[in-house]
């Protein structure tokens, strides 16, 4: 993945035309923004996952002339023939019955009579002729633009504890509701990321804004680090994404 990124950054810089990856996970981002402040490159490209707060995204690298292309994206939405409402699971699980790879799609985000799915455009005609079901529920396609997405508001559980310190077993502990044994044995266990990366140091520090993934657990925001109690703990404030 590593490799294609530098790839594109080689193309655009060689041929001097714009030049994108494919949709990239939040640990692929990560690690391709680890890559590109390794080399030393700052500028010249932009994250696209065709709105605000994507999760997966495409890395775009721009020349100087050029300016920031939605074209590389494309939005669809396959409303809902019937009763019936299909989950996250059941779209992305017939459209991987399709063949479609998982590189090809952005985010799916569900709502009550429609599903808007972010992906890329050369997939665009075989979707339409060929998406027409998601589960047991029958779809009717359109393309739409990125400023019609139906975002669905994310819901946060606010949590909010004391710990003796920032390490990460003990701020997991808090955000994934078990003991400070068990997050140690999950974070040993390679099953934790801090930032969309693998994180295997129970005592790794964390800070406000780190993010913290569990396989299994879902994720949460360490929102904020507040002051000392009287008993030398730190308040902390997590939001949990349900």
């Amino acid at each position: 993945m590593l490799a294609r990124v530098l790839d594109k950054y080689d193309q655009c810089q060689r041929r001097n035309i714009p030049a994108a990856t494919a949709f990239l996970s939040e640990a692929e981002q990560a690690a391709a923004q680890r890559l590109l402040n390794a080399a030393g490159i700052h500028s010249g490209f932009v994250w696209n996952g065709g709105y605000e707060g994507a999760e997966r995204k495409i890395l775009q690298f721009l020349p100087d002339w050029a300016e920031e292309d939605d074209s590389v994206i494309a939005c669809l939405r396959a409303a809902y023939r019937g009763e019936g409402q299909p989950t996250h699971r059941d779209c992305l699980g017939s459209l991987m019955g399709l063949g479609i790879t998982r590189e090809k799609l952005g985010d799916i985000l569900v709502s009550e009579d429609a599903c808007d799915l972010i992906a890329s455009p050369e997939i665009v005609p075989f979707l339409l002729q060929n998406w027409d079901s998601a589960g047991r529920i029958r779809l009717s396609l359109s393309e739409i633009r990125p400023d019609e997405l139906r975002v669905p508001e994310r819901r946060l559980q606010v949590l909010r504890d004391t710990v003796m310190s920032l390490r990460l077993d003990a701020v997991a502990a808090t955000g994934f509701g078990m003991s400070r044994g068990k997050a140690a044995e999950l974070i040993h266990a390679g099953r934790v990321q801090l930032n969309h990366t693998d994180c295997c140091k129970p005592d790794r520090a964390v800070d406000q804004g780190d993010v913290v993934t569990a396989r299994g657990f879902g994720k949460f925001l360490l929102a904020e680090v507040g002051g000392l109690s009287k008993k030398g703990r730190i308040a902390i404030t997590i939001h949990r994404y349900v």
